[in-house]
């Protein structure tokens, strides 16, 4: 696993998703009640973004068909056999500069 730096922290609007890509992995980014959270951006279902989805009660939500992913740990509310990557998360501040969100990833 390796810290990976996605974006800054003040390019994430509270409850929308953020794409973001880096070696191969694609990443949808929420910000929801001050904490952010990384997830697989694929939907399994029809392959959505899930970046262009919003959050709702600590789900993102698929924007093509409304399937909910919880944010904490991937799985789905109502098939817990269904599941999301997720990946776990840190804020790496800067002096001066904005603030960075990095995600542990699973890194050759």
């Amino acid at each position: 696993m390796a810290w990976v730096s996605l974006c800054d922290l003040d390019e994430l609007a509270a409850g929308q998703g953020k794409y973001a890509e880096v070696d191969g992995f694609r990443i949808a980014l929420f910000l929801d009640q001050g904490t952010v959270y990384a997830i697989d951006n694929t939907c399994p279902h029809a392959g959505a973004s899930m970046a262009g989805g919003f959050v709702d009660n600590g789900c993102a939500i698929c924007p093509w068909h409304g399937w909910r992913f919880r944010l904490s740990d991937g799985h789905m509310p109502d098939a817990e056999g269904v599941r999301i990557d997720t990946y776990p998360t840190r804020l790496y501040p800067r002096p001066g500069r904005p603030t960075l969100v990095q995600a542990d990833l699973p890194m050759p």
